[in-house]
């Protein structure tokens, strides 16, 4: 893989915020490798929990955030290496409010599911 273009411009960061910056990128991928075994269990260990269906959507909405989150990490850690790069203001994301809404709704969702079983 090429190295990206921006990382030609403006000047070298100190070392310690781009290893801050890298390893805040890999606390993002283990959150989206959290979520999909999340997913992947919720589908295929608690088959007498809810429905199918119920299990899919739910399982399908946690893989999505998981997958989001990975591509947001990798897109979050260039914009703060081009800002740190420039000596911009680190950007702002939604992201984090995002994925806690979806995340806080299926643990409710699942919540509720456990408390219905028979």
């Amino acid at each position: 893989m090429r190295e990206p273009a921006w990382r030609k411009t403006g000047s070298t960061p100190d070392y310690r915020f781009s290893l801050a910056n890298e390893r805040t990128f890999l606390a993002w991928l283990r959150t989206s490798l959290a979520l999909l075994a999340g997913a992947v269990a919720l589908d295929q260990l608690t088959p007498n929990i809810a429905p199918a269906i119920v299990r899919g959507v739910l399982s399908v909405a946690l893989a999505g955030v998981g997958a989001a989150l990975a591509v947001n990490a990798y897109r979050r850690w260039s914009l703060a290496e081009q800002a740190m790069r420039h000596g911009r203001e680190l950007p702002f994301s939604r992201v984090m409010l995002g994925m806690t809404i979806v995340v806080a709704i299926a643990a409710f969702v699942f919540a509720v599911l456990v408390l219905m079983r028979p």
